[in-house]
């Protein structure tokens, strides 16, 4: 029996399992405009938060199983080699202008930071990204909820990361609590959100990410975008800036029937609002 070909890499194919690896896995993103080398910690599809538009499968509430660092730094060496040496860009990505690397990030099938191994899966990967001289070359990004970052571990891992020149990539989605409630699955009041993201900023370069969306055919309520430009703006001065993003693919979750695709137009109207601010912002929508 032939092997089953390879599966071709789009902004809608974003299967952690397309390199055959446990940890570590291509995809092409629409955020970072190119190929993101993904870094897995949860492949246990675990996750403290469970937001309605979660892509993930069978996702469930949980934290990440002992994570085998020496294995996650081979599949990043082999992955980056294929990458920068090998035949992967012709071969596995569809769109010729997606044909380029821009960042390895700590991502995933759940929160990267609720490992209890993740300051040192931090560590491995700025070694595996020395060896090949990508270090200050390559972005180094966490893409997170921020829920964890109270903890000494985790800012250990965000300091290391910075050392690197890396970034993090931090969610606000609604500021209420109601509104976080309703789209994160989370009852983190508002002001650990607003302790935890100042604690990140201070560590290293800090963006926030936030997805928008229509439920049930209605756009988000003017008095949550309101309060959304109003407290984005108020730390505007933390920031390296912003990340408005729709939906790219189909969520997994229950919730999938009831949400629906906003304009461009609509995402235009908001990062003029924040750009007003003093925010730089990036729009996928």
């Amino acid at each position: 029996m032939s092997a089953s070909p390879p599966i071709l890499l789009d902004v809608n194919e974003h299967s952690r399992g397309s390199a055959g690896m446990l940890y570590v896995y291509p995809v092409v993103s629409r955020r970072a405009g190119g190929i993101s080398i993904g870094i897995n910690l949860n492949p246990n599809n675990a996750c403290n938060w469970r937001c309605i538009y979660c892509q993930v499968p069978d996702l469930k509430r949980g934290g990440p199983p002992p994570i085998d660092l020496e294995r996650m730094a081979t599949e990043l060496d082999i992955l980056l080699q294929d990458v920068l040496e090998g035949d992967f860009l012709e071969s596995r990505v569809a769109d010729a202008k997606m044909r380029h690397l821009v960042d390895v990030a700590f991502s995933g099938n759940g929160e990267p930071t609720a490992a209890a191994e993740f300051p040192d899966a931090v560590g491995r990967v700025v070694a595996v990204l020395d060896a090949h001289r990508l270090r200050g070359m390559l972005p180094l990004r966490l893409i997170t909820n921020g829920s964890l970052m109270d903890r000494a571990g985790v800012q250990r891992g965000v300091r290391t990361m910075a050392e690197a020149g890396g970034e993090v990539w931090f969610k606000v989605d609604g500021i209420s609590s109601d509104a976080r409630s309703r789209i994160n699955g989370t009852r983190t009041p508002t002001e650990a959100v607003e302790r935890r993201l100042q604690c990140c900023a201070s560590l290293c370069p800090t963006w926030l990410q936030s997805c928008f969306f229509e439920f049930d055919g209605k756009e988000p309520a003017t008095k949550d975008i309101d309060a959304y430009v109003a407290w984005v703006g108020a730390r505007a001065h933390i920031l390296r800036g912003v990340h408005l993003y729709g939906l790219a693919r189909p969520s997994m979750q229950a919730d999938a029937p009831h949400l629906g695709h906003l304009t461009s137009k609509w995402f235009d109207e908001l990062a003029r609002r924040l750009v007003a601010q003093g925010l730089k912002v990036q729009i996928s929508p």
